[in-house]
């Protein structure tokens, strides 16, 4: 057994119990920090997790209960200061420059400079989000803050998104320093506040306020990425998320004359935007074609023997079974109605009513998608813009994506890794401001029969044990080697 299996062992125990414990804590995001549980807890819990083998955790708190937990992880190209300086700060368990876990906490004391010619590796953040989507109880198998086990699986919210990958985390770095095993660079961990509502008060208020934790950091690995799609008994693919389409929250807002409700009225403003929202849902933008996409699906035309239009793609994209809906997210920009607003009470035909609408955009398609939506609302609402984060993409290439690939084959023999486009949103967007390259890698085997993409935000949303586990063996052999 090699020393990356050996070292995974211990890990693969630890990640069952610790993402357990962490869909235990009720870490809800309701978008609003008044009615939101927090991350306190799970980032006190975090914290100590990491203080327990000798890393000094930074708590940040951006308002009261929005918590993150920074800790760097000293590898072997340079030694460097940890997590960006003064460690007095807000840390678990008090003053943490003391002698706990080993005297210098910097990381490994065996760290040591890259050899003579070889040029130091910038560092690697890895990082998860903490906060999880609501949840109804009634609608659920089981209790979802409950971490049950049954069937094979860890039953909970936020068990994939992505209470799995913060445990993973967790286990791997517990077991590499129990083992004195030092990464080749510096590993910047992040566990974030309020990723399920844009990262206002997580990654983008640490980028803004704190952004020399993240000193040195020249790639990242997050959310969601590195699960497979099985093709054959043969062919797995793994899916690396290099791009992500960009977000754009919305607001319409329709006027007209108040009046009473028992009355023939012809200018009512719910009557009116409740046509422009139907407009929307029902819309579908055109095809629009990206790097990323076309070399996904030029991949899935490869594994599964089929000829591939890149200008029709929709018929290979409806050859995918499961995964499709997230394929066939990212070949066009989206806008789907999410909330409504209107009226004070039942007789009286309100002046305004507003609609929220959830807009996903393409690389380079945000003014161009504007100007099509803005034609199908019609010119007598007002659009107004409430959030935007831009779309990412890189080029699959590197040596941090042929590490990632050949962890993979090492646990997977059937393995092949591609890039893809995320239809959703990462806390890469709030790193990419600093420069840091950003991939998805939260690596899960999953069994082919899992509609794995139904569960993010859905109901008896659940992880496999066992593909829990691979990720963790996959994880600590890419941060042993990359």
């Amino acid at each position: 057994m090699s020393e990356a299996s050996t070292a995974a062992s211990t890990a693969e125990d630890e990640v069952v119990a610790i993402c357990r414990d962490l869909i235990r804590m009720d870490t809800t995001n309701t978008g609003d920090t008044e009615t939101s549980a927090g991350e306190r807890v799970a980032a006190e819990y975090v914290a100590e997790k990491l203080a327990d083998v000798g890393l000094e955790p930074l708590i940040r708190e951006s308002t009261k209960g929005r918590t993150s937990v920074i800790a760097r992880f000293a590898g072997g190209d340079q030694r460097g200061d940890s997590a960006g300086g003064d460690q007095r700060g807000d840390s678990a368990g008090g003053d943490q420059r003391g002698d706990s876990a080993g005297g210098d906490q910097r990381g490994n004391s065996a760290a040591a400079a890259p050899a003579v010619g070889q040029e130091a590796r910038g560092a690697l953040l890895v990082h998860g989000h903490l906060d999880v989507v609501p949840a109804d109880v009634d609608e659920w198998t089981v209790h979802p803050f409950s971490g049950e086990i049954a069937d094979g699986y860890i039953w909970g919210r936020g068990a994939v998104d992505m209470k799995d990958f913060d445990a993973m985390m967790l286990a791997v770095v517990r077991q590499m320093r129990r083992e004195g095993r030092t990464p080749p660079r510096d590993l910047v961990l992040a566990f974030l506040a309020d990723e399920e509502a844009g990262g206002e008060y997580g990654g983008h208020w640490l980028v803004d306020n704190h952004a020399d934790l993240f000193e040195g950091c020249t790639e990242a690995i997050g959310e969601v990425g590195g699960f497979s799609y099985t093709v054959t008994d043969d062919l797995r693919l793994y899916l690396i998320e290099t791009a992500e389409k960009g977000l754009t929250w919305l607001r319409l807002h329709a006027r007209g004359r108040p009046g009473h409700g028992s009355m023939i009225h012809d200018d009512n403003a719910v009557t009116a935007l409740a046509e422009a929202v139907a407009r929307v849902g029902r819309h579908r933008f055109p095809v629009v074609m990206t790097d990323t996409v076309r070399a996904f699906l030029a991949e899935i035309s490869d594994a599964l023997g089929i000829d591939l239009d890149p200008d029709a793609p929709e018929e290979a994209i409806a050859k995918l079974g499961l995964i499709a809906p997230i394929i066939g997210s990212t070949i066009r920009n989206t806008a789907n109605p999410t909330r409504l607003a209107a009226g004070y009470k039942e007789n009286v035909i309100p002046s305004r009513a507003s609609a929220t609408i959830d807009c996903r955009t393409l690389p380079g398609q945000h003014e161009a998608f504007l100007d099509q939506l803005r034609d199908v609302v019609g010119p007598d609402l007002a659009v107004e813009i409430i959030q935007r984060q831009p779309p990412l993409e890189t080029s699959f290439d590197g040596d941090l994506v042929a590490a990632m690939g050949a962890a993979l084959r090492a646990e997977d023999p059937a393995a092949r890794a591609v890039p893809y486009m995320l239809s959703g949103g990462t806390d890469a967007k709030a790193f990419a401001r600093l420069g840091v390259r950003c991939f998805g890698f939260a690596p899960l085997r999953l069994p082919p029969e899992l509609n794995f993409a139904a569960l993010f935000h859905g109901i008896d949303e659940r992880v496999p044990v066992e593909g829990l586990q691979f990720g963790v063996r996959v994880l600590n052999r890419l941060l042993s080697t990359c």
